[in-house]
């Protein structure tokens, strides 16, 4: 097989389709859609596929090599189940949205050019905002405009960097882009927003917690991991990027422990886990590369699991914040069994998925001689046992009773929790599937008796001391409550601009209108003066300088209505 149509067009234009199909027959077409772009990827050769001219370029539209076939193969696998968890929803408009969207994340993962990415990374923004604002909250409106504007911006970096890589080197190839010129510094940035960089993060807490329940399923499967793939293929090896990624894997887990809402816990978990691929990048080692990739599948299926396990409890109860909830396992005795395996994986727990991937890149960065960064990530992985290992599933389900009884999450919930828990345990188990996969060929043993000793001594000190903050009542409790993000500042800011350019503006038009209705009255004054002798015609003036002075008064009041 050629390989010539690209196998995103696959979702994108069957998700056309689904509008107009009837109950059952919709859902068995969502669920054939990833299956079938799945079998039509694995009969296509590694290679460039699809390559077609414009403006003396060569667009590839398909590349196939180890690196893209990994995350197209977890795309189609998360884009599988997110359908699986959505099937209850009857919402047509959320099922084209998530189609749309994981086909257009699985076409900019293939692209083979900069041209083709950015047309699919800008898809990616305008179908994914959909899945916020389908939740019609109070915030979803305001929320998902920020977001999309963000992303938006993100394909603008993208895009002005991408043009001046063409103009330096007459290319638009995608490869290895680096650091060495201001193209690659505006395209990092264009990554580094969807990647969910420090100080460029703040979207990711604010708009993945105001999805609906199964369209944060669909979130956190493809934005960021996007950026992540993008920073594999462009980055590698660049230095800044092992800082980068070790401040992102330290901050987020202050925020996580004091924040309320799960689903933002799980936000602020997500960046902490972003970080540690991040580091990966940038110590560009082969061994640190398949690390980082690893990484990203893994993190695929637990953090999706962990988001359809809260999903499930927004659905049943209404309400995902941890004061409000306690005693779910009594209701929801699935569901809470799941969420213990998300967070056993990402805790990376011995036998979980979580487990047999980061160590890649802890193990890298020891070798490398990066002693403090070292230090920092094992803090980290500390940090991500308290509050996403232990946090989520103790509050949520155990904790004080809230009296919350309920029912079981609906049975495709189930179904999908089911098949992810399935990979995390098989994932841990049988690392060799996985590493079977990885771009480069993997010489690593996660399984010795120091690493296995070592990590679960590091686990059980960090429970001993939730244990210990608990009982003394220094944990911070669950509180209804709003916390600030570095987004505060420039937001804060920002409204402080506008507020002031506003009033700036009224007084300046105020100011324009009275000396626009002083010099009309002038005029009018001066022509009343020049009249000649009653029953005589008024003196006439020269027709293009009445027109100069008609054409200015308008364009000043054009101008003053518009702006105002």
């Amino acid at each position: 097989m050629s390989g010539d149509f690209p196998v995103a067009l696959i979702l994108i234009l069957g998700a056309v389709l689904i509008p107009v199909l009837p109950g059952l027959l919709r859902k068995a077409w969502m669920l054939a859609l990833p299956v079938i772009a799945f079998g039509y990827l694995l009969a296509i050769p590694h290679g460039l596929h699809g390559q077609v001219e414009l403006l003396g370029q060569t667009l590839t539209l398909m590349r196939v090599d180890k690196l893209s076939f990994l995350f197209g193969t977890i795309f189609l696998l998360a884009a599988l189940l997110s359908v699986i968890y959505a099937l209850h929803v009857d919402d047509t408009m959320q099922h084209v949205a998530g189609l749309v969207y994981a086909g257009a994340a699985i076409g900019a993962v293939f692209a083979g050019d900069l041209m083709t990415l950015f047309i699919y990374w800008e898809l990616t923004a305008v179908s994914s905002v959909l899945l916020v604002w389908a939740r019609r909250g109070e915030h979803s409106a305001a929320t998902g405009m920020r977001y999309v504007i963000v992303q938006l911006m993100s394909g603008m970096f993208l895009l002005a960097g991408a043009l001046l890589h063409w103009r330096a080197t007459g290319s638009l190839e995608f490869g290895h882009i680096g650091l060495s010129n201001t193209a690659g510094l505006l395209i990092l940035i264009g990554f580094g927003i969807k990647s969910a960089f420090p100080f460029l993060h703040n979207w990711l807490m604010d708009a993945y917690p105001e999805a609906t329940p199964t369209g944060t399923v669909f979130l956190s499967a493809f934005t960021t991991k996007l950026g992540i793939y993008a920073l594999a293929r462009g980055f590698a090896g660049t230095e800044e990027l092992v800082w980068i990624g070790t401040l992102m894997a330290a901050f987020p887990i202050f925020y996580a422990v004091i924040e309320n809402d799960l689903r933002r816990v799980l936000a602020y978990s997500m960046n902490n886990q972003l970080g540690f691929m991040v580091v990966g990048i940038g110590i560009g080692t082969e061994l640190a590369l398949n690390g980082a990739v690893a990484h990203a599948f893994a993190d695929i299926i637990f953090k999706g699991l962990l988001f359809m396990s809260m999903g499930a409890v927004l659905f049943r109860t209404g309400t995902i914040k941890g004061s409000e909830l306690g005693g779910l396992y009594k209701s929801m005795p699935w569901t809470t069994g799941f969420c213990i395996v998300g967070a056993a994986s990402i805790s990376a727990f011995p036998l979980f998925s979580g487990f047999v991937t980061k160590s890649m890149i802890m193990s890298a960065a020891a070798m490398e001689g990066m002693t403090l960064q070292w230090l920092v990530l094992l803090f980290a992985s500390a940090g991500v046992f308290h509050h996403a290992g232990i946090k989520i599933p103790y509050f949520a389900f155990f904790a004080h009773d809230s009296g919350i009884r309920c029912q079981e999450a609906p049975r495709n919930m189930l179904v999908a929790m089911g098949i992810a828990a399935a990979l995390c345990i098989g994932i841990g188990i049988f690392p060799g599937a996985l590493y079977a996969l990885l771009p480069y060929t993997v010489n690593y043993e996660p399984y010795t008796a120091s690493h296995v000793v070592a990590q679960t001594q590091l686990l059980f000190y960090s429970a001993l001391a939730f244990a210990v903050l608990m009982r003394t009542g220094i944990y911070p409790p669950e509180l209804k409550s709003v916390n600030l993000d570095s987004d505060w500042l420039y937001r804060k800011a920002g409204w402080g601009f506008v507020v002031t350019f506003r009033l700036a503006l009224t007084e300046t038009r105020a100011g324009l209108g009275g000396i626009i209705e002083g010099r009309r009255l002038a005029i009018a004054d001066f022509l009343l003066r020049q009249r000649r002798p009653e029953g005589m015609l008024m003196r006439s003036w020269p027709t293009g300088s009445m027109a100069l002075w008609v054409m200015v008064m308008l364009l000043a009041y054009l101008v003053l209505y518009y702006v105002g």
